[in-house]
């Protein structure tokens, strides 16, 4: 019988993916974890356990007692925050990652899930169309740690035989969570001001294109691609995932459509340069012919659903 850990379920990922989860599979079905002793708001109605994943015991214990088959290992420290606490970032994305894959080597877990990312790719990558096997250099704390794990979970496959499963995710964007410290979190920032009528200052500059995917999108993949049969995964590093496109100028365009006084400022930071060593488009055709892979959402939609769901009370319960 199939019963879920998924490890991070409260950040911007996570909530949604174990709602998915639950509804596909039954609230018994799927136990939800994070680093925080309280349930996060957005898990409430369901089954919660605090789980630190550095913490081997504890969740070799709950592996066990709770017959876990399929685990999704979500916990890490994003882009933008890895710089700013470097060796804490290698450590919480590398051997969390570890302490997942040798409990599946060890045959307490039948399929991992590990999010990789675009931040695999760097400045000597091709930033237009980047196709899924190709020069990666990443130039960020974030970014080598998940290269580093890309390979780990190829190794532990080989080697082993452990059935991981790994998607590089583009930019998300979601309106159930705050952003949570990536480069990419401007798209997510910008709904908040645009709701409260005030100006938004943008930490990328107007021109920068980078790719962003809608979070039902992302989290409907995920599960798609741990769903599929074995035989149909051709790639244990990660998989390319390509969703839509854009600059944060072609963002404020279409939101000045509905909100035509908006206005936005650019005052780019440290993240400019993150953002600049990342592809501007993602060539995902292994996804879609491995495993039937094809996005739903594009510009127009995600900001009609983004302006109509964004809550700015949030803002104020973190």
């Amino acid at each position: 019988m199939k019963k879920i850990l998924v490890i991070g379920a409260g950040g911007q990922i996570g909530s949604e993916l174990v709602l998915l989860l639950e509804e596909k599979f039954g609230k018994e079905a799927v136990l939800a974890s994070d680093i925080k002793e309280e349930c996060p708001k957005a898990l409430k109605n369901s089954n919660y356990v605090a789980l630190d994943v550095l913490d081997n015991d504890k969740l070799s214990s709950i592996v066990k007692e709770e017959n876990i088959t399929d685990v999704y290992l979500l916990a890490a420290l994003l882009s933008a925050t890895a710089e700013k606490d470097p060796k804490f970032a290698w450590k919480l994305n590398m051997e969390g990652l570890f302490n997942v894959l040798d409990l599946a080597k060890d045959g307490h877990i039948k399929k991992v899930f590990w999010p990789s990312s675009i931040a695999v790719f760097g400045p000597t990558t091709p930033k237009r169309n980047t196709p899924q096997h190709t020069i990666m250099e990443p130039s960020t704390v974030y970014g080598i740690s998940k290269q580093a794990g890309e390979q780990w979970c190829a190794w532990y496959h080989e080697k082993y035989g452990v059935d991981v499963r790994s998607i590089r995710y583009p930019g998300l964007i979601s309106h159930t969570s705050l952003p949570g410290g990536g480069t990419t979190d401007y798209a997510v920032d910008i709904f908040y001001h645009a709701k409260q009528n005030a100006e938004y200052t943008c930490f990328v500059n107007e021109e920068t294109a980078l790719p962003m995917m809608y979070m039902d999108d992302a989290v409907r993949a995920t599960v798609e691609l741990m769903e599929a049969p074995a035989s149909k995964i051709k790639i244990r590093n990660s998989y390319n995932l390509g969703g839509i496109s854009f600059t944060p100028e072609d963002l404020k365009e279409e939101i000045k459509n509905q909100i035509p006084d908006f206005k936005v400022n650019y005052k780019p930071d440290f993240r400019q340069q993150i953002a600049d060593s990342w592809p501007e488009s993602i060539n995902d055709e292994s996804a879609q012919k491995d495993w039937g892979w094809k996005h739903e959402y594009d510009l127009k939609k995600i900001v009609n659903i983004m302006l109509n769901n964004v809550d700015t009370k949030l803002l104020f319960d973190k």
